[in-house]
């Protein structure tokens, strides 16, 4: 039965989500019983595969063949107060790496499948016209000091995410993941995950890209500063992101949330997306249904954020680059996964025997 969803008003701009298909789930864990393998052989591929048929409402379900990265750029103002080990100007200069092709994501994207799309939404700097389409402004605020955006703002972010969402579905795409770029990013997605469930600075302050002891403090001061301003308004998860977020995440909720609404899958990347999701959960009830977490970061954050989801991640391999670069090397298992529970024969179509009878024991 399809969930009623609640009226929308400005404090809530998204709806709570259908969850994915359990007939076809049923389905799938049905026929994963009858192919041509021990019961439970294929561990949390049999899951995966499973979950991906319940979001296509379709089993077998159909190979993954447009599978899309985007991008999601923006700089943040906290950068500026030694937060991160590379300076600002970082952001527009990968914003031109991605477009040519240069960045991890675009390599991994290639052996994986995917193609990569980057959207400038709030870079310090002009960039090209090509990826400055859903610009919001030019950086957020320093959350230490100010508020990341308007109320405005927030809302128009989210809908800029949700209007890429729908761009990417309609033009093909079956599987989506976002990826992140922006120097200082770590910084408000730190405090938007520590303001939600309720975590200690000093716990959830990863390194980011690297930062000396000294950054660390710094990083620490600054979200425990952010995490202050941000304390009578965390039950908002708008007013939180104004607060405490920044347009480019603003618009990575928006991005995760709508994929849910048109019943098209996600891998979660890293710290930055998935502290975009935790704030989509908050308002996009069941969104988390249409996405698995590709891997888990070096982030003490990110598995912080994960825990309060209830989603494990698939691969755990130190990776902290961001980008969407983990989940597509998540998206080889994906694959996998789609494969075996489409491809596999029964074990009625290839005579094979499934239990020992009284001749065969003997």
């Amino acid at each position: 039965m399809t969930a009623t969803p609640e009226p929308e008003t400005n404090s809530t701009p998204l709806r709570p989500v259908p969850p994915p298909s359990a007939g076809a789930r049923n389905d799938a864990a049905a026929r994963q019983l009858s192919l041509t393998k021990p019961s439970g052989s294929l561990g949390r591929l049999e899951a995966v595969g499973e979950w991906i048929a319940a979001c296509q409402d379709r089993c077998p379900p159909s190979p993954l063949v447009r599978p899309r990265v985007v991008v999601f750029a923006g700089d943040h103002g906290v950068a500026v107060h030694g937060v991160s080990a590379y300076p600002p100007e970082v952001t527009a200069q990968m914003v031109a790496n991605f477009t040519a092709g240069g960045a991890a994501v675009n390599a991994l994207a290639q052996v994986s499948g995917a193609s990569v799309r980057v959207v400038d939404i709030s870079v310090l700097t002009d960039t090209d016209p090509s990826v400055s389409g859903h610009k919001i402004r030019k950086s957020s605020g320093s959350i230490d000091r100010e508020d990341a955006l308007t109320h405005d703002e927030v809302l128009a972010a989210i809908d800029a995410g949700r209007a890429i969402a729908d761009e990417e579905v309609d033009s093909g795409a079956d599987l989506l993941i976002a990826g992140d770029m922006g120097i200082g990013n770590t910084t408000p997605a730190t405090a938007l995950i520590a303001a939600l469930t309720d975590t200690e600075p000093v716990a959830a302050v990863g390194r980011g890209t690297g930062v000396d002891d000294a950054g660390w403090i710094r990083k620490t001061a600054a979200i425990r500063d952010a995490m202050r301003r941000a304390r009578p308004v965390v039950k908002d998860p708008i007013a939180l992101l104004r607060v405490a977020g920044g347009a480019d995440i603003a618009a990575m909720a928006g991005f995760l949330a709508q994929a849910a609404h048109r019943r098209t899958p996600v891998i979660l990347d890293g710290l930055v997306v998935t502290a975009a999701a935790l704030v989509a959960e908050e308002s996009a009830r069941g969104a988390r249904e249409w996405w698995v977490a590709g891997h888990r970061s070096t982030e003490p954050s990110h598995s912080i954020a994960l825990k309060h989801l209830r989603i494990e991640p698939l691969l755990e391999l130190d990776m902290r680059l961001g980008e969407g670069s983990g989940a597509l090397v998540a998206l080889g298992l994906v694959h996998a996964a789609v494969a075996t529970l489409s491809n596999m024969s029964t074990f009625a179509d290839a005579g094979v025997s499934t239990e020992i009878t009284a001749d065969t024991a003997e």
